[in-house]
């Protein structure tokens, strides 16, 4: 397998017009994102069955060619731990290159490793050692030095072997296609778009605030949200989440309320001390029926606590059987939402496989499982 590093435009669209008719592309990035809201994009690598590409993004003029094969549906986009790669191009392009198929998730179902990194399931697998000495480099450094740029085309060049002998077994288990549906999810673009709205929910803590607290927290996650995009930068660089937590509990009210409030940065209070009060505000002044809540349902009788007990073991062991953590299958609130007839994880893809149909079929009564 030859090793190509792509600096020039003329290049790029010899390696691309390569790859006409390939049924598999091996896709990762390198990027930087410690100081910055939106991964910073500073190589791409790609690997067919003959060659390996390492393509400079900040040396060429187009990835046009690049991205005409990425986003070409007929061409399954190999990962390993792909979320963050196909942010970047969600950002770039306005959609995520489909389909694809994640060694990680595939290596979890299989019983290989939960969230294993690419270089333990290459061991595990392959018998090969990886140097991960680089993982941590500034990607955005030019010029690239040649054990960064091995390093790189490393992480592409195991993942067709790994692909090959992922799907052989998945296929031997008839569950290719149910985990093909978790792949779906990870293509889909409410994954990737920013929802300043819904971003209080990534805030640990939030549980433990009530009623109107909610409320004011999720103005303020929305505020830091907003801002953190437009201006590019990380989203504890402007606020901290103890700081909206304490802002939320306290909900200050003046200038001098938000003062004490410890946590708050004094240069934060002087630059956005008003428009923080002013969220604040709008958020408290907002009805009840508007405020976030959790779901309640009516406390489980004994018999029905009796019959969670019951189906937790019985996932637990099937789970068990294919040496699967039963954490990364499901919990006793879900399975309780699963007997509730509400739309549960447990109903779709490779865990709704590795149950059985004949569990789901007794069990859920939710008409779209």
């Amino acid at each position: 397998m030859s090793d190509l590093y792509i600096v020039d435009q003329p290049a790029l669209t010899a390696f691309c017009a390569s790859l006409h008719g390939v049924s598999w592309l091996a896709l990762d990035t390198e990027f930087v994102r410690e100081q910055t809201y939106y991964p910073q994009l500073g190589l791409i690598q790609i690997a067919s069955a003959d060659q390996i590409a390492s393509i400079d993004p900040l040396a060429l003029p187009s990835l046009d060619p690049l991205l005409e094969r990425l986003y070409d549906p007929t061409i399954i986009k190999l990962l390993h731990a792909g979320q963050q790669d196909l942010e970047i191009f969600f950002h770039r392009c306005g959609a995520v290159p489909a389909p694809i198929f994640d060694t990680q998730l595939a290596a979890l179902v299989l019983g290989q490793g939960e969230q294993i990194g690419y270089a333990p399931l290459v061991r595990q697998m392959l018998g090969v050692e990886l140097d991960k000495a680089h993982t941590r480099a500034d990607w955005r450094h030019r010029p690239l030095e040649p054990e960064w740029l091995r390093y790189a085309a490393d992480d592409v060049r195991y993942l067709p072997e790994l692909y090959r002998q992922q799907r052989a077994a998945l296929e031997e288990r008839h569950w290719l296609d149910a985990l093909a549906e978790d792949f779906q999810r990870l293509c889909h673009p409410d994954r990737y778009r920013v929802q300043p709205w819904e971003s209080w929910r990534r805030i640990r803590e939030h549980p433990r605030l009530h009623g109107v607290q909610r409320s004011v927290l999720r103005a303020l996650a929305a505020w830091r949200e907003e801002q953190a995009s437009l201006h590019d930068r990380p989203r504890r660089w402007i606020l901290d989440d103890a700081t909206l937590l304490d802002l939320a509990r306290r909900m200050p009210k003046t200038f001098e309320e938000l003062q004490l409030i410890r946590s708050l940065p004094l240069v934060m209070a002087q630059q956005h001390g008003e428009t923080l009060l002013a969220r604040i505000a709008t958020a408290r002044a907002e009805p009840a029926e508007r405020w976030p809540t959790r779901v309640s349902r009516a406390p489980l009788t004994s018999d029905q606590a009796v019959r969670v007990d019951h189906l937790l073991t019985q996932i637990a062991a099937q789970a068990n059987q294919h040496h699967i953590p039963l954490r990364s299958v499901t919990n006793r609130k879900e399975v309780e939402r699963w007997l509730a007839g509400e739309d549960s994880p447990l109903c779709h893809g490779w865990r709704a496989a590795l149950i059985g149909q004949e569990l789901q079929a007794s069990l859920c009564s939710d008409p779209r499982c």
